[in-house]
Order: C-alpha cells, then structure tokens, then sequence
C-alpha cells in the first residue's frame, strides 16, 4: 500500500519516548517533518536529532501540554514558521496512579489536564491551519484503561474515556472541512511505563491477553502512519483498539 504524504507537517505530542517516539519515527520515514513535543526539552530534541540523523525532517519543541498558555504560544509559533500543520498526533500521557480514597486533587488535575485537556488545547489550536487547507488528520492516543477501567487508575481511565468522546465530536465538528478525527487504543505495551512492572505482574497481564504478550511501540505506530495517510479519508469518529485482542 502506497501511504505517500507529500511532505505533509505533523504534531505529535509526547515524541520523546515510547509510543510518541515511535510514531514520530514512522511518520518521518513516511516523508512526513515532524515537530516532536515533549515537555523535556533533552528529549524531544533526541527525540528529533535521531530522525534527522536517518535522513528524516523533524523539530524539536519543549511545551509543557498541560497548559493552555504554553500550547496557544507553541501553535502561534509553529503558524509563524511552518504556516500550516496537517497530522496532528495528541499521544502525550501520565499517570498518578493510587486507590481513590488516597487519590490527591493533584493526582486527578495532572492527569486530566496533560491526557485529555491538552488533546482539546492542541486541537483547538491548529484546526484553523488544517481548515484553512481542506486537510487534516487528528489521531488521539487514548487506552484500553478508558474502555474497561483498572483500579487504582480512575484519574487515567476517566481522561482517556474523555479521549473517546471528543474524538467522536470533534469528528463531526470538522467532516465538512475533509478532517478526520479518530482514536487509537492500545493495551500493554512494551514502554518505559511497563518496564517497572514485575515479572510476575507481566506474566498476569500476558495470560489475560489472547496473543500472549505485550505489543510494541511500532504496531501502535502503524496504525497511527496509515490514519494519518490519504488511505484512511473515508475514517472518522472511530476507535481502533490495538491490544492482542484484550477487551474484545
């Protein structure tokens, strides 16, 4: 299949690592430039250096995502100097995890404000560019947890349910002006936020995975690169659920 992006222009937040880095990696090698967000500014501009040193196009920009002031600001910059953006990838995620009944108020802000209002923050920030182009691509990273919820998670698992509605009204919002807005699910994937796990711990979550293990950054990539192509025009307002057949 022939994903040909024409040098298109993509955002993808949370590029330092993991699942974010993946996907700005699969992109680049798509011909696509990618301006790789982080609030690290050593790892977004690794995140970049390592694209560029495979012959790719990419930018490295340190934005702290939980901000609207710091996003508004990013997306001004970006319109001065690229003058449009047509992917935009929302993947950037914490967590705080804990019981409910030890859950502090900053537990639950931190994460609402960098997994789900920061989806709304770069969306409403670079739609008007996409429009203006009759273009666009928004894939939101959201998670298993927001489809089936895990104790000691409900701060995660709220925001990334959030994740599913706004894509699904985002999508409607933006149909007439030929931009697509879909969601990407994964399950346990192999990233920094699983590398702490036990062994014992990644042997149970294996057993309740039909495949058997935990998938790869670059599956989850793979399915971001081809919504994000011209292939994928007549998709909008879906889910995509990419975890081993889980919560089938």
């Amino acid at each position: 299949m022939d994903l040909t992006f024409d040098n298109r222009i993509a955002v993808v937040t949370g590029a330092g690592r993991g699942i974010g880095k993946a996907i700005a990696e699969k992109l680049a090698a798509e011909g696509v430039h990618v301006i790789c967000v982080s609030k690290n500014p050593d790892s977004c501009g690794a995140a970049a250096e390592a694209i560029q040193q495979q012959g790719g196009k990419a930018t490295a920009m340190p934005v702290d995502v939980s901000s609207s002031e710091a996003v508004n600001a990013a997306c001004e910059a970006i319109q001065s100097e690229h003058g449009r953006v047509d992917i935009l990838v929302n993947n950037a995620g914490i967590t705080r995890d804990t019981l409910l009944m030890r859950m502090k108020d900053s537990d639950w802000d931190d994460v609402i404000r960098t997994n789900l209002n920061s989806c709304f923050y770069w969306s409403r920030g670079l739609v008007q560019m996409m429009a203006r182009g009759r273009w666009g691509r928004i894939i939101n990273i959201s998670s298993v947890v927001g489809q089936m919820g895990n104790a000691g998670q409900a701060n995660y698992a709220a925001a990334k349910a959030g994740v599913f509605g706004l894509t699904k009204s985002l999508a409607r919002e933006f149909a007439k002006r030929s931009i697509t807005v879909n969601a990407v699910s994964p399950g346990f994937i192999e990233t920094d936020m699983t590398s702490v796990l036990d062994e014992k711990t990644r042997e149970t979550i294996a057993s309740q995975i039909p495949l058997r293990r935990l998938g790869r950054a670059d599956e989850i990539a793979n399915m971001v690169v081809y919504l994000a192509s011209d292939e994928a025009g007549y998709i909008t307002g879906q889910t995509f659920t990419v975890d081993g057949g889980m919560v089938m």
